[in-house]
This record gives C-alpha cells, structure tokens and sequence, in this order.
C-alpha cells in the first residue's frame, strides 16, 4: 500500500515567548508605556484597569483580554481604587492569522483562564526568572526544567489563540473607550516630556530623539504636545532655554558666553539671534532693562 503523508495546517506559530508575567498591582499602580516588536496579550484576572492604545484609551475589566499589536504604543494604570491582577504574556508570531487580533478587546471564560492557569505553571516550571517582575527582559531557563514545559506553554498559547478566533466574542471598542483615560495619559506623558526637556536644557535635543524617549510615533506626539501645551515640542523646548537665560541675565552670575554654553547654544550668536528673536530685545538690552527696573 501507498501511504500518503499529510502535512498538517498550522494557523498559528509561536516562534518565541519573549516574557511570562502574573501581576499583583496595587491600586494606584502606573505604567508609563512602551512599543515594542512583539505581540503582547493583556488579560485582567481581578479588578480593572485603564490602558491606553496608541491615542485611545480603554476600561479593561475582569475576565477580559487585549492584544497590542507590534510597535503599538500602550501603557496601563489600575483605577486607585482596587489593585488588579493582571497576566502579562509577550510572544513573536508571524502568522497571517494574528491579524484577527488587531484593535480586539475579548470576553472570556473558563477555557481561557485554564489555559493561562497552564501556561503560568509551565513556566514557573521552565524558567527561573519570577513572573512578577516588571523590568524582565529576558526569561532564563531553569537547568533542571521539567520535562515537554517549554512545549506545552507554545502548544498552550497557540490553543488559545484558536479557542479565541473560534469564539470570536468581541467586545465592541467604542463602548469601552475613555476620554478620561486618553486625557489622564496625555496629561502625564506630556508632564513626562517636559521634565526631559528640562532635564536636558543644557543639551541640543532633537524632535527624534524627544520621540525615542516618549516611545511615541511622531505624528501622535506632535498632536498630543500640541493639544496639551498649545506649542510644538522643539518650540517649547527653545522657550525653556530663553527663559532660563532670562533668569541667569537677572541673576548675573555669568556673561552671555557663558550662559550661551550652560544652555547648549552652538555660539553666543546663535544665542543672541534666538534670544532677540523670541523676546525681541538683545540679551545685552534684555539686561539694561532688567538693571533699569531694580
């Protein structure tokens, strides 16, 4: 007899776990943000969470789940008001399918939780690096692993990757989004932002490089910083230096050189044309009139 080999269909192919996380916030917890080039599954065990995706902001609540899609900006809060548990898993997959998983918030049930129950315990089992902590960057296996548990945490995840397009109950994401929580993460990333720019008001900043340190895409950040200061972000930051060479005019402690240098001027030219052109005065007439008003 002639047997025939049949190649089995995968829809999904989880080529990496990046990190494994189940965390007990407390519950005025804050996470900043990040984007990375990974996949990252949400899921609140207890409580709810406020998170932001890109420039839209969301209420996760108990038993449901999101996806963020690679190099989506996100960041999450709890609600100050119970501390959440929530399960963190970051994973590499290439598979025309996780396009399903694009912009989904997903109600769940008890086949989802056992099978996050089995991953968590697969990989306390594999890996020695704690699950609750947050800076992980890299899992370390365990030398004397149990046997198949790096197996069983892909072959789980990939089942519950398919349990959920089978399922498919999405929950609709207008009725979840927030102006509260877009407008609390904006307010603080803005917060954020300006306190770089002020810590690093004796440098030259780029625009590319304020976007590397906000983790923001350049299109959200000019339209944030807008809305919440009414200026750009390299405006602003030339505004913080003239006001801090107005203030180190008034205190006459150094020579218009030297205050060129403290604020990373390239000369005290290109100082006196900025100084004159944001004030519109010289700094040299700037500080008559300060003296004339003593």
């Amino acid at each position: 007899m002639n047997f025939v080999y049949t190649f089995l269909k995968e829809e999904f192919n989880i080529e990496s776990i990046v990190t494994i996380h189940y965390f007990e916030f407390a519950k005025n917890y804050v996470f900043e943000g990040e984007r990375h080039d990974f996949w990252e599954l949400v899921y609140v065990d207890k409580g709810e969470i406020e998170i932001m995706a890109e420039d839209k902001g969301f209420k996760l609540k108990q038993g449901e789940m999101l996806f963020h899609r690679p190099n989506e900006f996100h960041n999450l809060w709890a609600n100050g008001k119970i501390a959440p548990n929530i399960i963190v898993i970051t994973f590499d997959c290439n598979s025309p399918a996780m396009k399903f998983f694009e912009n989904k918030f997903l109600l769940t049930g008890n086949t989802v939780k056992d099978l996050l129950s089995k991953i968590i315990k697969e990989a306390i089992q594999a890996f020695s690096t704690p699950i609750n902590i947050s800076t992980t960057t890299k899992l370390d296996k365990k030398e004397n692993a149990v046997f198949g548990a790096e197996q069983l945490i892909k072959n789980y995840l990939e089942q519950l990757l398919i349990y959920l397009v089978r399922k498919d109950e999405n929950i609709v994401p207008n009725e979840r989004l927030s102006s509260l929580v877009r407008t609390r993460s904006h307010n603080n990333l803005t917060q954020k932002i300006i306190n770089y720019l002020k810590n690093n008001i004796s440098n030259n900043l780029s625009f590319d490089q304020v976007c590397s340190y906000s983790k923001l895409g350049s299109t959200n950040l000019k339209s944030m910083f807008k809305e919440q200061t009414g200026t750009g972000v390299i405006e602003y930051y030339k505004n913080l230096k003239i006001e801090e060479a107005k203030k180190f005019i008034r205190e006459e402690q150094f020579n218009f050189t030297e205050i060129a240098e403290k604020l990373g001027y390239a000369s005290i030219h290109y100082f006196s044309r900025h100084f004159k052109k944001a004030t519109g005065a010289s700094p040299s007439e700037y500080a008559s009139s300060v003296k004339v008003k003593i």
